[in-house]
């Protein structure tokens, strides 16, 4: 462990003595980072952070390389009998994409040169012999190989938009994957090590407020380093055939998040996907009403979250580990859904699919979202069955079921859909979930659960079944189709009410007025009044809340408010007020310097104009 210390260290201190040098270079000789619209910093920033972060990771790992290795595998050998060293393979990957994030860094290139050369470097990975081994056929293989390399290295490349944000995910990914290889393989746990010492030791400098900015010299040599290292972990060996697949990209969940929704949205608002803008995750965040720090943070925590899990999944076996996978894939799906309805762009965000060449249909259930709510409950429907089988039997037991459950999920899932779309599951506005989809959602699942039971018996006569797992089933998928549109309604709560902005005012009545009142705060931003808590004269409602914002006491304890909350204004939110009622109060806000409001509904009648005889037009 000594050694893993040491390299680790050495890493660390590399980055940590040099960060500083290049950071007085970039401000000597004015390589700085400008404040514009599309850069979410407010100041110049020293650039070339990227040199560091190299010199800390290709200076250890040169002493682990043997570059002898790859000399087969670059002859004209048919038979190469030696596997290419992982260590000089990245050695040389890092090298090559730290020279042309330089030259980007110095005097820009155009985003389609730069992905001509990621291609290049991803090709020679193949070229090598190193691929994902997801596929049987190595034609596809090599090519997703290719496509994940560049992916990842370019999602790093995005996720560089916020202080620390690139450097922390890295850094909490390669410590994913050092505990991934401990004990299992050497040169791969000292390779993630070295990583890891080296961001730890940039993100001293670039976490908010950052001194300095990594550039495309780090972003793309961290999000090489790390597809590799997610990669390699799949030709390491592992008994469970499904962390195969999971393990990398729940290892890299934070980077795959952030390149799909910001990639999706972009494309579908009309924007091309290559050109900056503040629209990331982290900025969408931040609009939610976190701060900066507060975002990043969040976003390590996702990272860790996937991480353990991802840990979790390489120790469990395959029937254990849907168990995490769907859950988190559901979880991060939630989340995808939530940041895409802040608004960012001034104009509709899918104005592409207003287009009238889009069928119907899909203007329908994408333009809606509709579509990813069907995707997020195909999910939850395999998740609440499995869930069933695993709650109901032991895990040996399962083992003997899960042929079973296997075989009747299709049936499951095609019967719960049925009923979904037949009660009205998507026709209803899930932003605004009542009482009455309430009723819908339970009549959904109970519809769902009783036809699925109806086509169990009709083909398998019921045979190997038990009642307990659809009872089970129905209590489990109620619950989460509840949960999700639930958290859809709070979400959207919970923006708006991080989002105001204005003048603190206590709002005076904490009766029905008073609720619709602060509703009309909450949904029309103009008002730009901000509610710090409602006042009422029943001593009966003080210390309690309404709508989730505190009743502070009566009129009679104003002045003492406040002293603890100074506002600007008062918003009065009944009718029926008494004139020596409505006196103090005015008497009140003249003297203490506040602004009165009072709020009142009302409709007015319209004038229809006169018909072509000159006749007043009917009214109906």
């Amino acid at each position: 462990m000594m050694t893993a210390y040491g390299i680790f260290g050495v890493s660390f201190f590399i980055c940590l003595v040099l960060t500083p040098l290049v950071r007085r270079t970039a401000r000597d000789k004015g390589w700085l980072a400008q404040p514009s619209d599309q850069r979410w910093h407010k100041k110049p920033t020293a650039l070339l952070g990227g040199v560091a972060i190299y010199a800390g990771m290709a200076v250890p790992l040169f002493f682990l390389c043997d570059f002898s290795t790859l000399i087969p595998h670059l002859s004209r050998s048919a038979v190469v009998k030696v596997p290419a060293s992982p260590e000089a393979a990245v050695w040389l990957g890092i090298t090559a994409l730290f020279l042309l994030g330089l030259v980007d860094d110095f005097v820009g290139i155009k985003p389609h040169t730069k992905l001509v050369g990621q291609i290049v470097v991803a090709s020679f990975i193949a070229f090598i012999g190193f691929r994902l081994h997801w596929f049987v056929s190595l034609t596809l293989d090599t090519m997703v190989t290719i496509v994940w390399i560049v992916g990842i290295t370019n999602a790093f490349n995005l996720l560089d938009n916020m202080d620390g944000l690139c450097a922390g995910v890295g850094l909490v990914a390669a410590l994913t994957l050092a505990v991934l290889f401990f004990k299992r393989s050497e040169g791969l746990f000292f390779m993630a090590l070295i990583s890891a010492g080296s961001l730890a030791a940039f993100l001293v400098y670039n976490f908010n407020p950052a001194s300095i900015f990594m550039g495309d010299s780090g972003s793309l040599v961290v999000g090489f380093s790390l597809a590799m290292l997610a990669m390699l972990y799949t030709q390491n060996g592992t008994g469970n055939r499904i962390s195969v697949y999971a393990v990398p990209v729940m290892t890299l969940m934070v980077p795959i998040l952030d390149t799909t929704l910001v990639t999706l949205i972009r494309i579908l608002s009309g924007r091309k996907a290559s050109v900056g803008g503040q629209d990331h995750t982290s900025h969408r965040l931040v609009l939610m009403g976190l701060s900066e720090r507060g975002a990043v943070l969040f976003l390590f925590g996702i990272g860790a979250v996937s991480g353990i899990s991802a840990v979790f999944v390489d120790k469990s076996d395959t029937l254990t580990s849907p168990g995490v996978i769907l859950p988190l894939a559901l979880s991060v799906l939630l989340m995808g859904v939530y940041l895409a309805q802040i608004r960012v762009y001034p104009e509709k965000e899918f104005s592409l699919l207003r287009n009238r060449a889009y069928t119907p249909i899909l203007l329908e259930l994408t333009y809606k979202r509709q579509i990813l709510l069907v995707i997020l409950d195909f999910g939850l429907i395999a998740f609440s069955y499995y869930s069933s089988y695993r709650l109901r039997f032991d895990a040996e037991v399962f083992g003997l079921y899960f042929k079973v459950f296997l075989r009747s999920l299709p049936a499951v899932i095609a019967c719960k859909f049925l009923a979904f779309f037949a009660t009205g599951v998507y026709r209803g506005i899930w932003r605004y979930m009542t009482a009455t989809d309430v009723f819908v959602y339970l009549k959904a699942t109970a519809v769902g659960t009783v036809l699925s039971v109806s086509v169990v018996t009709f083909l398998y006569r019921f045979q190997d079944f038990s009642k307990g797992i659809f009872v089970i089933d129905w209590f489990l998928t109620t619950g989460l189709l509840l949960g999700t549109r639930g958290s859809f309604r709070l979400f959207r709560d919970t923006v708006k009410r991080k989002g105001l902005k204005g003048d603190a005012v206590f709002i005076y009545g904490a009766g029905r007025g008073g609720e619709i009142l602060l509703r009309e705060i909450l949904n029309n931003r103009s008002l730009n009044v901000r509610p710090i808590g409602f006042i009422d004269d029943d001593a009966l409602k003080a210390g309690r809340k309404l709508n989730g914002y505190p009743i502070l006491g009566s009129f009679s304890d104003l002045e003492t408010l406040l002293k603890k909350h100074p506002v600007g204004g008062l918003l009065v939110s009944f009718m029926d007020a008494e004139p020596s009622r409505m006196d103090a109060v005015k008497a009140f806000c003249r003297t203490h310097g506040l602004f009165l409001k009072r709020f009142s509904v009302h409709l007015e009648p319209v004038d229809l104009g006169e018909t072509e005889e000159g006749r007043p037009m009917d009214r109906k």
